[in-house]
């Protein structure tokens, strides 16, 4: 199964900052799934880290190198994406989390995430 991470898991899983539950430590070290991050995650990471603000403190090239490291693939945003956001209702305001739920239904892939508001939204998104 190909799986679509959102931010908080990219940083919790790949840096290690937050313990994740066993089920989702099982589901990420599982062969058979395929682990994607989005270019979108990493440019809302990179906007976080240059705030400067002292509870965030992730450089978003370690975070991007660990991935690679350990076998994630990196999914390039593109217009396809962009433009099937025009078919998102209105749930949630967080654009990096919107572009996350068209890039999961455009690629038929599923957007795990930990946010309930974003597991709102018809297909392919699984809240852990």
């Amino acid at each position: 199964m190909k799986l679509l991470l959102d931010s908080h898991l990219l940083i919790w899983s790949a840096l290690v900052t937050r313990p994740l539950p066993e089920k989702t430590k099982r589901l990420l070290s599982d062969p058979e799934n395929d682990l994607i991050f989005s270019s979108a995650s990493v440019w809302e990471i990179t906007i976080k880290a240059g705030l400067g603000k002292r509870d965030f403190q992730i450089d978003p090239r370690v975070l991007r190198r660990n991935l690679f490291d350990n076998g994630y693939e990196e999914l390039p945003l593109t217009s396809e994406h962009s433009m099937a956001l025009l078919n998102l209702p209105p749930i949630h305001k967080d654009p990096f989390d919107r572009i996350l739920i068209a890039q999961a239904m455009v690629e038929g892939i599923t957007l795990l995430t930990v946010d309930a508001t974003v597991a709102e939204y018809p297909g392919p998104i699984r809240k852990i």
